[in-house]
């Protein structure tokens, strides 16, 4: 039996707020592109954006990732002195290096700098090589990163972005990797608002013009080969609300970001990003049966955002979905139900109800007089 329980959500200054005329997204000149809401958790805009492309140089935000992880882990340290293995300086093709040199002695904050910042191949072979052994290594925890943040349109086959066939990633995957340094390593993110770093005397400046173009924007990263185009995922934040955009494919350097700021600029414009629940508060609370407890409170893991089209918000509707009876035990943080949300009658989002608490299994006596119970419910 299912049981379906209303839900009235009232956030009085929002939902007086004068209904805006949602146009349609812009249509860019990209062969990809996406807009993803991070408090949200929502796609805004998707215009094939689960096609598999060669992500170029985009792949260094996985190689600095697994860098930020290996810090966190204590494999590696900013102040930890690195001798450059003759391999980054002769794998690392191209014009993306920070220029370093075979048996030179550098920080692992110097290579994150040159990673980030100049798109270094070199810095990124360097720490692959340290953090695994070889970049084959490092590759395969690549891949094995990518499938636990569920990429699932992504394959790595080296630690800097090189083409290959097998080597591809697509908009949606790379925003939930975007995302996923956002969230995970808000103390390395500042990296990637740097606009130039120097390294031996030598100035180079960060190619991703949305830090020059938009006085939002704060990170992220570009990508470039012949055969990729020109590539870039992008974020923002204004007023704590954060947008990313990912960009696969446009025709030029300029064309890439400022068809990134039009992504960016239409998700602000257009959307509100309303807290509707915070972590941990109750929901509704349910009957528990066979338990130590009989009812249970149920809510979410962390605060809940919704990205809204702005002035619609009157417009929203709530249900709890629940499947009953629910049985002991019960593990907190365990999914309960389901939270849907309609706009103007139309489904919208749905977001997963938890168990804010353990329920233990009850003793026999009790759970044999919940059994007779359960018979005429």
């Amino acid at each position: 039996m299912k049981l379906i329980l209303a839900l009235l959500l009232l956030l009085p200054v929002l939902a007086s707020a004068q209904p805006t005329l949602l146009p349609t997204a812009p249509q860019l000149d990209a062969k990809s592109y996406l807009l993803y809401d991070f408090n949200s958790d929502q796609v805004l805009v998707n215009q094939n954006g689960d096609a598999r492309m060669e992500p170029a140089s985009l792949t260094k935000l996985m190689t600095a990732y697994l860098a930020f992880d290996a810090i966190k882990h204590g494999i590696l340290s900013l102040k930890q002195k690195l001798n450059v293995p003759a391999a980054a300086v002769r794998n690392s093709g191209g014009e993306s290096r920070m220029l370093l040199k075979a048996g030179q002695v550098v920080t692992v904050d110097e290579l994150l700098h040159g990673l980030v910042v100049q798109s270094g191949n070199d810095a990124a072979i360097t720490l692959a090589v340290y953090i695994a052994g070889s970049e084959a290594g490092f590759v395969d925890q690549m891949n094995q990163e990518a499938k636990r943040l569920g990429m699932i349109n992504t394959h790595f086959t080296n630690s800097v972005g090189l083409s290959d066939a097998q080597h591809y990633s697509s908009a949606s995957d790379l925003a939930v990797l975007a995302a996923a340094i956002v969230r995970d390593y808000p103390q390395h993110y500042p990296l990637f608002s740097l606009r130039n770093y120097t390294f031996n005397s030598v100035a180079q400046a960060n190619r991703n013009r949305l830090l020059w173009l938009d006085p939002y924007a704060d990170g992220m990263k570009t990508g470039h080969t012949e055969s990729a185009g020109f590539c870039l995922v992008g974020s923002a934040q204004r007023d704590n609300h954060r947008l990313i955009s990912v960009i696969f494919g446009a025709d030029s350097d300029r064309l890439r970001a400022t068809e990134s700021q039009k992504l960016l600029n239409y998700g602000f414009q257009y959307f509100d990003a309303a807290r509707l629940y915070s972590k941990g508060q109750p929901v509704a609370q349910l009957r528990i049966w066979k338990g130590t407890e009989s009812h249970l409170d149920i809510g979410f893991r962390r605060d809940l955002f919704l990205s809204i089209p702005k002035g619609t918000f009157a417009q929203l509707k709530a249900k709890m979905e629940t499947r009953q009876p629910i049985l002991a035990p019960i593990a907190g943080g365990q999914q309960l139900g389901v939270l849907k949300l309609t706009l103007d009658g139309k489904p919208y989002a749905e977001f997963p109800l938890v168990a804010l608490d353990s329920v233990p299994l009850a003793n026999v006596f009790s759970r044999g007089w919940d059994t007779i119970r359960l018979l005429f419910e």
